[in-house]
C-alpha cells in the first residue's frame, strides 16, 4: 500500500491523524486465550501433548502471554499447564486463570505458572443469581485472593467478569480494591458479547476518568470480548483505541457460544490498519491457524478473514483481471503478510483476461476466438458440475462436520451417575 501512496495513486483515511484516538497506543501486547477459553468450545479436549505443540507456535509467533489452561479443572489440567509451564518459552509469560477462590490459586501455584489472572463477577445479575454474595463479601473475597497471589511472589491481574453489565461506580472500586491489594493489571471483560462498539469506548473513557487521574491506579488494562454479536473485534479495537494495551484473542475466534475475539484478526488490524505493534510474526499466523484447526477439529468458515480458504481467491473475470495488472487492485494486503498464497478461482465468472494469463502461462497460443469459446466452456462446465451437487449430499456433509463435535451425551452421563451411585 506504502507505494501506491507514494505514487500518488490511493488514498489511505486510517493514517489520517484525524482519525485516530489521541489515547491510541503505540504497542499491544497479545493475550492468547486458545489453550483456555478457546479450549472451552463445545466437542473440544485437547491432549497434552497438543497443548504443547500449540503454545510452543504461540510462543514462536510473539504472543506476549499464554493462558495455558485452568488448573482448578481437574488434575490433567494441572497437569498439562505445569507442563507448558516447565518448556522454557522463548517469548510468552505462561498464565493460569483462577476463580477468587484461594484453592483455585494454589491449583495455579502448584502447575508452577508465573502469573494468575483471577475472574469474579462485578455486574449486580451475577452476584445475585450465580455467586449469591453481596458487594462487600465480593470484594473482601477480591482482596483477599490478590493479596494471597501477591504474597507468593506472582503476577496478579484482575478480571471484572461481567464488566459491560455492571454498574460503573461498582466496577471502578472493584478495580480499585484490586489495585489496592497489588492487582498489576485489570481487565474490562464484556462476556456475553453485549456491547457496541461506542458502548465499549464509553466504559473504557469512564474507567480511565475514574482510575487513571491517580497515578496508583494508572495500571495497565486489559479487554476480553466474546462474540455473540460478532462484534468481539471491533469491541476489541475500540477498547484499544481509548489506551487498552493487552488484546485478549483466541486462534480463529474460537471460544464458548460464538467464541472470542480472533487472535490472526485483530492482529493484522493492529499492524495494518492502526500502524500498532504487537509483536507478532504474521508470516507465520496461517500455519498456527491450521495447526489449531487440526487440533480443535472445528472447521474453519471458507470466507473467514485471513485464514479462510477463500480470504485470498478471486473469481470474478473483473478480480482476477485487475490482480493481474496490480496485486492491490482487489486486495488490502499481500497475502505473504499473513503467511497466504493468491489463488484464482475458475468458473462461473472467469473472464476473457485470467483464460489469456493460463494459456501464457502454460506456453499455449491462443486466438480471441479460442479463447472467447474456452471461457464460456469454462463457465458452462462449473454450471454443469453445480447442477449435479444434491441438497442431501450438502446435508449429509453438514452431518458429519456436526458430529465431530464429541461430548458426553445425557444417556452416557446417567450411566455414569448410575455406576457410581
Amino acid at each position: 500500500m506504502e507505494s501506491l501512496e507514494k505514487a500518488g495513486l490511493a488514498v489511505n483515511y486510517n493514517k489520517e491523524r484525524k482519525t485516530k484516538s489521541k489515547s491510541l497506543p503505540k504497542r499491544v501486547h497479545i493475550w492468547d486465550e486458545t489453550l483456555r477459553d478457546g479450549e472451552q468450545t463445545p466437542g473440544v479436549a485437547l491432549t497434552i501433548d497438543e497443548k504443547i505443540e500449540i503454545a510452543k507456535m504461540l510462543d514462536d509467533i510473539g504472543v506476549a502471554i499464554i493462558a495455558a489452561g485452568f488448573p482448578a479443572v481437574s488434575p490433567r489440567e494441572t497437569d498439562a499447564v505445569k507442563a507448558i509451564a516447565s518448556e522454557g518459552l522463548r517469548n510468552a509469560i505462561v498464565a493460569a486463570p483462577a476463580r477468587a477462590m484461594i484453592s483455585d490459586i494454589n491449583a495455579c501455584i502448584d502447575a508452577g505458572v508465573s502469573e494468575i489472572p483471577i475472574f469474579i463477577a462485578t455486574s449486580d445479575f451475577r452476584l445475585k443469581y450465580q455467586l449469591r454474595m453481596t458487594r462487600e463479601e465480593m470484594l473482601e473475597r477480591l482482596a483477599e485472593c490478590v493479596e494471597y497471589g501477591k504474597e507468593h511472589g506472582l503476577v496478579i491481574d484482575y478480571i471484572a467478569e461481567d464488566s459491560t453489565r455492571s454498574n460503573m461506580d461498582f466496577l471502578c472500586k472493584a478495580y480499585r480494591v484490586a489495585i489496592d491489594a497489588g492487582a498489576d493489571k485489570i481487565c474490562v471483560a464484556d462476556t456475553v458479547g453485549f456491547v457496541r462498539p461506542r458502548v465499549m469506548t464509553f466504559i473504557m473513557q469512564e474507567i480511565k476518568e475514574r482510575l487513571w487521574t491517580g497515578s496508583k491506579y494508572k495500571v495497565p488494562i486489559a479487554v476480553h470480548c466474546h462474540n455473540d454479536f460478532g462484534l468481539a473485534n471491533a469491541n476489541t479495537l475500540a477498547a484499544i483505541e481509548e489506551g487498552a494495551t493487552y488484546a485478549h484473542v483466541c486462534v480463529n475466534g474460537y471460544g464458548e457460544r460464538a467464541g472470542n475475539a480472533a487472535l490472526e484478526e485483530v492482529v493484522i488490524a493492529l499492524e495494518e490498519l492502526y500502524d500498532i505493534r504487537t509483536g507478532i510474526e504474521t508470516e507465520k499466523m496461517f500455519r498456527l491457524s491450521k495447526l489449531v484447526e487440526r487440533h480443535f477439529m472445528i472447521p474453519l468458515p471458507l470466507h473467514k478473514a485471513i485464514s479462510g480458504d477463500n480470504a485470498f481467491t478471486h473469481s470474478s473475470g473483473i478480480h482476477s483481471h485487475g490482480q493481474l495488472t496490480h496485486s492491490m487492485t482487489y486486495e488490502p494486503i499481500s497475502p505473504i503478510r499473513v503467511g497466504r498464497r493468491r489463488e484464482f478461482h475458475l468458473g462461473k465468472f472467469v473472464g476473457r483476461h485470467f483464460v489469456e494469463y493460463m494459456l501464457k502461462m502454460g506456453g499455449v497460443r491462443a486466438n480471441e476466438e479460442q479463447v472467447k469459446e474456452i471461457a464460456e466452456r469454462v463457465k458452462k462446465t462449473h454450471e454443469d458440475i453445480k447442477k449435479r451437487q444434491s441438497k442431501e449430499c450438502f446435508d449429509k456433509v453438514k452431518e458429519e462436520l456436526r458430529s465431530l463435535r464429541t461430548g458426553v451425551s445425557e444417556r452416557e452421563f446417567w450411566a455414569i451417575v448410575f455406576e457410581i451411585i
